[in-house]
């Protein structure tokens, strides 16, 4: 945390999918992340999503619920005020899949319902939860305008300059 605040860095993203699936990261891992990312003054956009073996048996919503209680929701509320949630269903990530802006307001609505339960209806008002599951420009428009989708976090399509304006005229 020290050497990136020594050039600059002000935010970092823990738990992404891959960081979980190929480095086997676990609750405890990512919450002594989230301390340290924390105590050191950086902006966390924390990650939680579920894999479509977890979807297809109805677990969507206990899976984001667990990742969240076990390695954020310790946070105090003026802590989690520097936290950013960013949900990347598994299953859409790399794959050209995407939830549907149904989907995706579903659980974005379900992460603001346990904010409201666990802190407060001020600080899930507040706190922005980004889509990231294979946006796109031809997807973006409908996702972006989900009531509780607060944008993206937008990974291959941000390394095409043109995919990547249409992506941010979107909003």
């Amino acid at each position: 945390a020290d050497m990136l605040n020594s050039i600059g860095v002000n935010s970092v993203i823990i738990g992404h999918s891959e960081r979980r699936s190929i480095y086997g990261e676990t609750h405890e891992d990512l919450k002594a992340k989230v301390k340290q990312a924390i105590a050191n003054n950086l902006e966390v956009i924390f990650c939680v999503g579920e894999s479509l073996d977890e979807r297809n048996a109805g677990q969507a919503e206990a899976t984001v619920k667990a990742q969240l209680v076990d390695s954020l929701f310790f946070l105090s509320e003026a802590e989690m005020s520097k936290v950013v949630i960013a949900y990347e269903p598994v299953w859409a990530i790399g794959t050209g899949q995407t939830a549907t802006p149904e989907q995706a307001q579903e659980i974005h609505a379900f992460i603001r319902e346990l904010l409201t339960e666990t802190y407060s209806e001020t600080l899930a008002d507040a706190t922005p939860i980004l889509y990231g599951g294979s946006v796109n420009p031809g997807n973006a428009k409908e996702l972006f305008g989900q009531t509780d989708v607060d944008g993206g976090l937008v990974g291959g399509a941000s390394l095409k300059v043109d995919s990547f304006v249409a992506l941010a005229h979107s909003f």
